[in-house]
């Protein structure tokens, strides 16, 4: 445990949050910048006079649920809240299983992209996140079960796969031999985390293709720029296709866009005025 730097760190993080952000009224004779020690403590659900002696470098080592007080009452970051904890001899335990909670920068990015069709998945292909595009070019997934919202499952272990028809064959086989190198990975990083473990199992007994695809050890990634989608109301349309890593969280985002002035680009803006409405059910 760093004491000293532990002390300056809280210090530091302390003088940075105003009352308003945390919902307190800053009062008068407020002479110090940020929130006072006793703010702090309240919000973290510890003594006063315990973090008091924290910022004097005089502490005792804080507990794994003093640390996750004092996280959220200073609204740290996870790289914040790492350092936090190698500060206080403490190092983060790794997590169980793949981050579900996504960025609200991601999200407003999935916002700004009303002529792109952008999702984000997690390391065990969960679509955690998606814009109204994607639903109308995929599938609305916030309408499913979140059992249901997994990509791999949808795609390999639907019974309807055979009508969706999301990708040409051969881009069916890139995506699938790239998708078993990413699960494999995954299933090596959260080895205790039981969903992962079941979609393993689930994909290879109810998916000969997956199973073939798994068996095959495949280590390296495919590049994929471009995928032919076969959609039931507008036909086949081939988009680029950019995944962007987002390491800290071990998710990824995936975007469609359309060459400028094709069919495709066409294509995506009606899809993006019908949504994700059934033109061929009467109304």
């Amino acid at each position: 445990m760093d004491r000293r730097e532990l002390a300056g760190f809280l210090r530091s993080r302390r003088e940075r949050i105003t009352p308003a952000d945390v919902g307190l009224p800053a009062g008068p004779r407020r002479r110090t910048p940020g929130l006072r020690r006793e703010e702090v403590a309240q919000l973290a659900y510890i003594s006063t006079e315990y973090y008091t002696r924290l910022e004097q470098a005089r502490g005792p080592r804080p507990s794994r649920e003093v640390l996750a007080g004092l996280t959220r009452a200073l609204r740290l970051s996870d790289a914040e809240r790492t350092h936090l904890h190698y500060l206080a001899g403490a190092p983060p335990a790794p997590p169980s299983g793949p981050s579900r909670e996504v960025r609200p920068s991601i999200l407003d990015l999935l916002r700004r992209l009303p002529y792109a069709a952008a999702l984000v998945l997690s390391a065990a292909y969960e679509v955690i996140a998606h814009n109204d595009l994607a639903a109308a070019l995929l599938e609305d997934f916030s309408a499913l079960p979140r059992h249901e919202r997994n990509f791999l499952r949808r795609t390999f272990l639907d019974a309807r796969v055979g009508e969706r028809q999301w990708y040409s064959r051969s881009g069916m086989e890139i995506f699938g031999r790239n998708a078993a190198r990413h699960l494999r990975a995954a299933a090596a990083r959260y080895p205790d985390d039981p969903e992962v473990a079941t979609l393993v199992d689930d994909l290879l007994t109810g998916s000969a293709e997956f199973a073939r695809l798994w068996a095959a050890y495949e280590m390296s990634v495919e590049p994929a720029p471009h995928k032919t989608f076969r959609h039931p109301l507008i036909g086949p349309l081939t988009l680029n296709c950019d995944v962007l890593d987002i390491a800290d969280r071990d998710q990824r985002v995936v975007i469609y866009t359309a060459d400028p002035g094709s069919p495709a680009e066409e294509a995506l803006r009606l899809l993006s005025v019908i949504g994700t409405q059934r033109m061929d059910v009467p109304g």
